[in-house]
């Protein structure tokens, strides 16, 4: 088993990761979505950071050819695509959403244990660490973190949306353009068009300028 770095604990899991936050998204699943296969549960496998796909792949593929599917089901890896504009190009990423984490669906024994052989199976791959709860006894996932993960997996298939970390009243330094130096306040994010409005005050006047994200920073940082 590789050695990764410290992570969260379940319960910070469930406030940081879990709050439902990330994109002030509703949380929504279709009538047609299953929470859980009939008999099991989801829980949170640690695995080293960078290799969230490369665990999700390998354990998908072992799981089919060792037949265990009757004790492994969906092994999900949520990820979100985002959109940046600069110098009027688009480019798409994917980032995850929790980084260091696999969520794996499977059936535990009676005594709340990895059955042995699913066990071995996991530890057995590169990259992975220790499920969250007990040695040997992981802690499933409540209701409701199910619910938004599931809900996040969901995700890359939507519009890659464009992400803006300025807020409207923000005091803000624009660094490029025909305005380089000014100083202004955000009145308008227009995340649609990857751009920020700033009203800046020239000759006594306040005017309102539109930027890409990128010509501007926080006064405070400029």
């Amino acid at each position: 088993m590789d050695a990764t770095p410290e992570t969260p604990t379940h319960a910070e899991v469930s406030a940081d990761a879990m709050d439902g936050r990330p994109n002030e998204k509703v949380d929504i699943l279709d009538d047609t979505d299953t929470v859980r296969q009939e008999g099991m549960d989801w829980f949170v496998l640690r695995v080293a950071s960078n290799k969230e796909s490369s665990v999700q792949n390998t354990l998908l593929r072992k799981v089919q050819i060792e037949g265990m599917t009757h004790l492994v089901g969906r092994i999900l890896v949520p990820t979100e695509k985002t959109k940046t504009i600069k110098g009027g190009k688009q480019k798409i990423t994917e980032t995850k959403l929790y980084p260091g984490y696999v969520f794996v669906e499977m059936r535990l024994e009676d005594d709340g244990r990895i059955p042995q052989d699913v066990f071995f199976l996991i530890k057995e791959t590169t990259g992975v660490g220790d499920f969250v709860g007990t040695a040997g006894r992981p802690t499933p996932m409540a209701e409701h973190e199910v619910v938004k993960m599931l809900t996040d997996s969901k995700r890359p298939d939507e519009e890659p949306l464009i992400k803006l970390t300025f807020d409207k009243g923000e005091h803000v330094l624009i660094k490029e353009g025909p305005f380089e130096n000014y100083e202004g306040t955000v009145d308008e994010l227009l995340p649609e068009k990857g751009l920020v409005r700033v009203l800046v005050t020239i000759f006594g006047r306040q005017a309102p300028i539109e930027l890409e994200e990128w010509q501007i920073a926080k006064a405070d940082e400029g």
